[in-house]
């Protein structure tokens, strides 16, 4: 019980902390309001299930352990978040949103970026690694544990999409979308080259 108490807490901690996938479900909810932001989350979900499907076999050690395909990896989901916001910055700096913008912000494009964003970040290779077997031997137990994660992640990206959806209308206003746009631009394009230097 101690165990789990304990999880539950490192979980939400983690969860909370706005990251690349917290950026992403703000700018899709904007989009697609939340339509766009609950499939972000499930992709985002679906992206976590696949790494800790992944870490409870031992295949995420593995690409951990890869130096050529950890780099592939990171530089994949690096140039992926720097496209992104490619998307949001030029979107800003046309003052409304260009036609891909508002396509990629259906229930299918938030969905795909969702999971490719996340499958996209080997540090989510490093972090089940590290922390599933802290609290579970097994592998039914790490896969538990990982999916509990992201049933809590999705939980969570779900509701911050509803809040951004409900406040739409005022953060639609031109001006105010035009200033989320290049922040979000801007913070994505940060986790990208984050992502692709780091060590």
């Amino acid at each position: 019980m101690t165990h789990a108490l304990a999880f539950l807490g490192v979980a939400a901690v983690v969860i909370v902390t706005p990251g690349q996938d917290t950026a992403l479900t703000i700018r899709n909810a904007l989009g697609g309001g939340r339509r766009g932001g609950f499939f972000t989350a499930v992709g985002v979900a679906l992206g976590q299930a696949t790494w800790t499907v992944a870490a409870a076999a031992g295949v995420a050690a593995v690409l951990r352990a890869s130096e050529p395909a950890f780099l592939a990896v990171r530089l994949t989901g690096a140039a992926y978040l720097v496209y992104l916001a490619a998307q949001a910055l030029v979107a800003a700096l046309r003052g409304r949103r260009v036609e891909h913008a508002v396509r990629v912000a259906t229930a299918r494009g938030a969905f795909r970026q969702g999971v490719l964003s996340n499958l996209g970040n080997p540090k989510m290779a490093i972090f089940f690694t590290s922390l599933l077997p802290q609290f579970a031997a097994s592998f039914g137990g790490m896969l538990a544990l990982g999916l509990v994660f992201c049933t809590m992640t999705l939980v969570w990206l779900t509701a911050y999409g509803i809040a951004v959806a409900r406040a739409g209308d005022l953060l639609r206003r031109p001006r105010i979308r035009r200033a989320i746009d290049l922040v979000t631009g801007a913070v994505l394009a940060a986790f990208g080259i984050r992502l692709a230097v780091e060590r």
